[in-house]
């Protein structure tokens, strides 16, 4: 079995795949360019060897804020010439997330990490993701300890404003492309743009639904 490496890469061999259907919120890019910024990159792009250049199969988002920041170099760990079905199926597990957060856990260790408000700013959690979580086990944020400013989510003032709620499901792989074609047209062509990815995505779903009842 080849042994996998990390190398720095020109940031311009890279690509983006055609098929990669993680999207990410205009305030969760924030999130991965805060977290550049903070940290850098600490966690390699995935890439195959495609048409003379890199093709990535996991990390398209970072790549694409590290070269708005001016990036000229990338971490890589390149996995060589595999086929298009090997690499859709590790896109997948890449952009997948097998456990679930516990809310007790986690609110302890925003507390161990209250002093540091600014920890929000990189948190890879929608706003509304922290709030379904802590709202489904009656944890009060207050308790967080943590003080806001302008540039903070005010969680805890959403809690009482809840306007959405998370739902998990999973569809069938071959029908994903079909499904999300059909949201994003609906997307589109009712003008669901203006909240992050996940709300215009359910109002869209809300409209189909409705239109059918």
């Amino acid at each position: 079995m080849t042994k996998l490496a990390v190398r720095d890469t020109d940031i311009e061999l890279l690509q983006p795949n055609s098929w990669n259907t993680n999207t990410v919120s205009p305030e969760n890019e924030e999130k991965i360019k805060n977290s550049l910024e903070r940290f850098g990159f600490f966690r390699p792009i995935l890439v195959r060897e495609k048409d003379g250049r890199f093709e990535i199969i996991g990390g398209e988002h970072r790549w694409a804020v590290a070269k708005s920041l001016g990036y000229t170099t990338v971490p890589v760990i390149n996995l060589g010439d595999i086929s298009d079905k090997k690499a859709k199926e590790i896109g997948l597990v890449d952009n997948g997330r097998y456990g679930d957060d516990d809310a007790l856990q986690l609110a302890e260790l925003l507390k161990e990490l209250g002093d540091d408000e600014s920890v929000f700013n990189f948190l890879p959690y929608s706003t509304d993701e922290l709030e379904s979580l802590f709202s489904a086990t009656s944890i009060s944020l207050d308790d967080l300890d943590i003080e806001g400013d302008d540039t903070l989510p005010d969680i805890s003032a959403m809690k009482s404003t809840q306007t959405h709620q998370i739902m998990r499901f999973k569809i069938p792989l071959e029908d994903s492309d079909f499904v999300q074609r059909i949201i994003e047209t609906v997307m589109k062509n009712q003008g669901f743009t203006d909240d992050d990815a996940m709300m215009n995505a359910g109002n869209a779903l809300v409209y189909l639904l409705r239109s059918l009842s």
